[in-house]
């Protein structure tokens, strides 16, 4: 089974994929690879191309992942919590235990709350 990677979307703060990283989890960010400014759906996408599951703070992902799903269209996942919930480190924290219990094959096509 593939090991979950993390894609955050250009409103998560960027210190979460670098956090990431340092534990050892493929994690990119939005603002890293240029896609400030990108639609909610070219983020999906470009999640789904790297086979990566999207972390963000925006609640159009969540609607955006219902209606793939009721179409028969396949993403990587979603995992949402809302924006300043949690600190950076405790984001950190959850999200790598996200990537040490579900594959990226778990995590397709599903909705997580952090």
């Amino acid at each position: 089974m593939a090991r979950l990677k993390i894609y955050t979307d250009e409103n998560v703060d960027i210190r979460i994929a670098e956090g990431l990283r340092k534990r050892g989890i493929k994690s990119f960010s939005a603002i890293e690879k240029g896609l400030t400014g990108a639609t909610d759906i070219e983020h999906l996408k470009y999640a789904s191309e790297i086979q990566a599951a999207i972390f963000t703070h925006d609640h159009h992902f969540l609607e955006i992942a219902k209606r793939l799903t009721t179409e028969g269209k396949e993403h990587c996942g979603v995992i949402f919590i809302e924006m300043n919930r949690l600190s950076v480190g405790e984001c950190i924290r959850r999200l790598a235990l996200y990537a040490d219990v579900l594959s990226a094959e778990e995590m397709k096509n599903q909705i997580e709350f952090l």
